[in-house]
């Protein structure tokens, strides 16, 4: 049986964006009031246009997209999955255009927006000026439906006649709008200015691929459950179901259209997980053998933790702050037929550890996330420069606390999310320094890559080894 979290404490996420500073934020009516509902029909574009612009406005005080599109969501409790989809699907595209809409609007409004207009003028732009020149609505259609949901929300309505006209400009003066926006950096790739300035000084050569990676859609990658079926197999249960996938690692299928969950085969028994291949890499690197005690720190969401567990009969302890989260590592657990015991601490602390050393560790520490922003394009909206260094100094306490937790000869995997040096290979090399630890080979740095062969997101790893 999984142990249950019962404790209530509070950590920064592995991966969560941090609220803005007070100075940023802005104060926001609530979206979507009560008598909104019965003005549009909940499966028109209008709808999912101001549900969209809805989260995008809470991303703007510092909530993260996927918490404030749940927000938004639980005012509308009827809503289908059909509609909810096309407003996550509205909301990630106006965030990966985010640079580009806001320059857009600048040239075109005579003021700046109030900040629900703002992000309601950003989402139809999304649509209308989408980067592979395939809009998914008529563009007409598009301004019909902002101007119909603009009326219906009582903190727009004022300025359905702005909206509509800001809308109609860029029509008759696309190219030349475009042409003047994209001579702003923050427009022509989507980033904050000291984002851009970051990735050029740590990655001079390949600053322009990184940057622009994070403006497309992520795909769809299964792990495959070695003990419950081969890979090949499984590419042929896929085939069955006129699924077409192409393997990209060990145990690693990326699909070529993704869908839900519930349409993968094998998914409810517990045959595939959805996690990246390069995350996929964590577990085959510390070489776990059967009967071993391994610690995952910071384990949810928890895919680590159950591909340890998929690859060898280890006495895995996942360790996460946060017990929502941490809630998380148990349903994958339960789903995959794997146990694990769960102790929702701060892994900064000693005070949940019984004294017995591991053998292996995995260390997913908090960082950035500046190597997932295709998968979570907020990200790069709602951090700051200063974040690095603070994320940075919080890692290596995390890092050195549990090396003492380590047994002799035992093996710690440093993984990270981040592409800033700070946070990765100086973070790796200061603490090999402070701890004498053996560095043995690992992969080091990988680059977010898509093409034929691979697929993964942008994550450091770094292998150290306790002297016996």
């Amino acid at each position: 049986m999984n142990k249950r979290p019962t404790l209530s404490l509070k950590s920064p996420a592995k991966q969560a964006a941090p609220k803005l500073r007070a100075s940023h934020a802005r104060e926001l009516k609530p979206a979507l009031q009560t008598h909104f509902q019965t003005k549009l029909k909940p499966d028109s574009l209008a709808y999912s246009l101001i549900g969209a612009a809805s989260a995008i406005a809470q991303v703007k005080t510092g909530t993260n997209l996927p918490q404030a599109l749940a927000q938004v969501w639980a005012k509308q409790p009827d809503l289908t999955p059909q509609a909810r989809g096309a407003m996550q699907d509205i909301a990630y595209r106006a965030m990966r255009q985010l640079g580009q809409s806001e320059t857009l609007v600048s040239l075109m409004a005579p003021k700046a927006p109030e900040p629900l207009v703002s992000a309601l003028l950003s989402c139809a732009l999304a649509l209308m000026a989408a980067p592979d020149h395939t809009p998914p609505y008529e563009e007409f259609t598009v301004v019909d439906q902002t101007v119909t949901a603009a009326d219906a929300h009582p903190d727009t309505a004022r300025a359905k006649g702005m909206v509509n006209a800001v809308l109609r400009r860029f029509l008759r003066e696309r190219q030349q709008l475009l042409d003047a926006a994209l001579l702003q950096p923050v427009a022509k790739w989507n980033y904050p200015q000291w984002w851009i300035d970051a990735v050029k000084t740590a990655w001079p050569q390949q600053w322009q691929e990184i940057l622009a990676s994070g403006n497309t859609p992520p795909p769809l990658t299964l792990r495959v459950n070695s003990r419950k079926t081969t890979l090949e197999q499984y590419l042929a249960k896929l085939a069955d179901a006129g699924m077409a996938a192409t393997q990209i690692g060990p145990y690693a299928v990326r699909l070529e259209k993704p869908v839900g969950v519930h349409l993968i085969p094998g998914f409810a028994e517990g045959e595939a997980s959805v996690q990246d291949a390069g995350a996929q890499l964590a577990a085959p690197l510390l070489d776990v053998q059967d009967g071993m005690r391994v610690l995952d720190a910071c384990a949810a969401p928890g895919g680590k933790t159950c591909h340890i567990l998929e690859l060898a009969g280890a006495q895995v302890t996942a360790l996460d702050a946060d017990p929502k989260r941490l809630a998380r590592v148990g349903e994958n657990l339960d789903r995959l037929q794997l146990n694990a015991t769960l102790k929702p601490a701060d892994a900064q602390n000693k005070d949940w550890w019984d004294g017995q050393s591991f053998d292996r560790i995995l260390a997913d520490v908090p960082c950035t996330a500046s190597g997932i922003v295709r998968r979570h394009p907020d990200i790069r909206w709602l951090r700051r420069k200063g974040d690095t260094l603070q994320l940075a100094t919080l890692s290596g306490k995390i890092l050195d606390n549990l090396w003492q937790m380590l047994a002799p000869g035992g093996k710690l995997l440093f993984v990270t999310c981040s592409l800033w040096p700070q946070e990765s290979e100086a973070q790796a090399a200061a603490f090999a320094v402070r701890n004498q630890a053996v560095r043995l080979d690992a992969p080091g740095q990988l680059l977010p890559a898509g093409g034929s062969g691979q697929d993964h997101d942008g994550l450091f790893y770094a292998l150290f080894q306790k002297n016996a």
